[in-house]
């Protein structure tokens, strides 16, 4: 079952010194993320804002600080062998921001994973946040509120255009998670649902899905035989064409795997209430 980090734990962000992954290690440091090192390989010794020493491999870093968690902003390009570096450090959790890393590498990435302690979170994932505690990742710090409302979503954009939206009518949230759009993702529904179903400080659940896949059907699954707090679900792409990529590589419908209609009716029988838009999910809950 996946575990969430807390306040303390010890972060390494790989990647630092890049554009992205420095603007996003400030603001995670400015929200109370434990950031004690980074990872850029020809770059050890240096360091950022003068206070997160960089080091030139994930093993060296976790040596010298302890770290366990990774956010990653790694390019394309050298994502694959910075998963790798990752998963052979035997860190908890990899929160992969990088987009666009090819299906064939992450089934790779898939099988060391089964056989690791590692849990990933993504790829082209947003990453977590817990209101008030930490974030990993690049969710928006500002649309979030502390509450018992767990908000996990395949979209990006949904995940914060409903999370702005609750927080607006005054409905907290205990965490707001990205899963990623991509094909092959290293979590998926049900490991976030098992953690909700556990987490006393989780009393509801919204779940953002969209075409493509099969991962709402296994929540459907899992929420029928093992979830005994309600979940409201918003599936998108009603109106999508089959067999035509929609937003990205995980949004593709084939041979009526992956559909709509599919994936509403294996939740509607799991029990779930079914939103038709956001204001339906604020409804809902309120």
């Amino acid at each position: 079952m996946m575990r969430l980090p807390t306040r303390e734990t010890r972060v390494m962000v790989q990647g630092i010194t890049g554009r992205e992954g420095a603007y996003h290690t400030a603001q995670m440091l400015a929200y109370g993320t434990n950031i004690v090192a980074g990872v850029t390989p020809g770059r050890g010794g240096e360091w950022l804002f003068e206070q997160v020493p960089i080091f030139d491999s994930v093993q060296e870093a976790r040596h010298a600080t302890d770290a366990t968690v990774s956010v990653m902003f790694v390019p394309p390009r050298a994502a694959v062998d910075a998963l790798y570096e990752a998963i052979s450090a035997q860190l908890s959790l990899v929160v992969c921001i990088t987009e666009n890393i090819p299906v064939r590498d992450m089934m790779r990435i898939k099988r060391l994973l089964a056989l690791s302690r590692t849990r990933l979170l993504g790829p082209s994932s947003p990453g977590l946040i817990v209101p008030n505690q930490f974030k990993l990742g690049i969710i928006p710090s500002q649309i979030v509120t502390a509450g018992n409302v767990g908000i996990v979503s395949r979209s990006s954009t949904l995940l914060y255009e409903v999370t702005e939206l609750l927080t607006r009518h005054g409905i907290g949230q205990r965490v707001c998670l990205g899963l990623g759009g991509d094909t092959v993702s290293g979590t998926h529904f049900a490991d976030v649902l098992a953690f909700f179903e556990e987490d006393p400080h989780t009393d509801r659940v919204v779940l953002i899905g969209e075409i493509g896949g099969v991962s709402e059907q296994a929540a459907a699954r899992f929420i029928r035989e093992r979830m005994t707090k309600p979940v409201i679900a918003y599936i998108v792409g009603k109106t999508a064409p089959k067999s035509q990529r929609m937003g990205h590589a995980g949004a593709i419908i084939e041979d009526e795997i992956g559909g709509y209609a599919e994936k509403v009716e294996a939740l509607q029988q799991a029990g779930v209430r079914l939103a038709q838009s956001p204001d339906e999910i604020v409804q809902a809950l309120a």
